[in-house]
């Protein structure tokens, strides 16, 4: 499957979300649909698609097998088969999904993001289905999700989609590394310089007690 477009992804994004926190509504019409794809809340990039570029990102997704329009309905209405598609499970729909709307994110986020597509027990249940798609094998179309390198001074890792393409080295992070201790470059100078700041006042300190020992001519022990 070909890598899709940043208004492609945006559109498939909004057909799975939309489909669990507005069911009534849904399948979506043209309009709901770029009103998604334009809502300026829970999107990373906030876009300003016309009704007719939306049209031929769903035009497009139906020919990839990743959306349909629905018939029997004067309006034209879009779903997602994202799932059925890619076959993929309902977790790694959702978690794609608030990828593709709010691009890349740490597990804490993305359980946090994803709760109204799915509720995740805990972080390490998302972190196995982030995996899954990482390790999903070049049989089966290759990995959806990458693990990015940390950023200097950031605490978790965050994630990425792969279904726009693959992720350019470094440009959602720093350096890569594996050790889940980094520490960056300028608070390990920060500690380094600290902890001589602390030698030099305990060298002090000793050299006072020594003399107010002698003084009063205490023996230390």
């Amino acid at each position: 499957m070909r890598p899709l477009s940043l208004l492609e992804a945006r559109v498939l994004g909004v057909l799975v979300e939309k489909a669990h926190t507005v069911p009534d509504s849904y399948p979506l019409s043209l309009n709901a649909l770029t009103l998604g794809c334009n809502q300026k809340t829970a999107r990373d990039p906030v876009l300003a698609a016309s009704e007719s570029e939306v049209q031929g990102a769903a035009d497009a997704l139906k020919l990839l097998s990743l959306a349909f329009e629905s018939s029997g309905s004067r309006v034209s209405r879009y779903e997602h088969n994202l799932g059925r598609a890619l076959a993929l499970p309902s977790q790694s729909v959702a978690l794609l999904a608030v990828l593709m709307l709010r691009g890349p994110q740490t597990i804490s986020e993305l359980r946090a993001n994803s709760e109204r597509l799915h509720r995740f027990a805990d972080h390490s249940a998302v972190e196995g289905f982030l995996d899954e798609l990482a390790a999903r094998p070049e049989e089966k179309g290759g990995p959806l999700a990458v693990r990015l390198a940390r950023a200097p001074g950031a605490r978790e890792a965050r994630w990425a989609q792969l279904l726009t393409g693959p992720v350019e080295a470094g440009a959602h992070g720093g350096a890569p590394t594996d050790d889940e201790d980094f520490v960056a470059v300028s608070e390990l100078a920060a500690l380094k310089a600290r902890l001589a700041t602390a030698e030099a006042e305990i060298v002090a300190l000793r050299a006072l007690l020594e003399r107010v020992c002698a003084e009063l001519d205490i023996s230390r022990t």
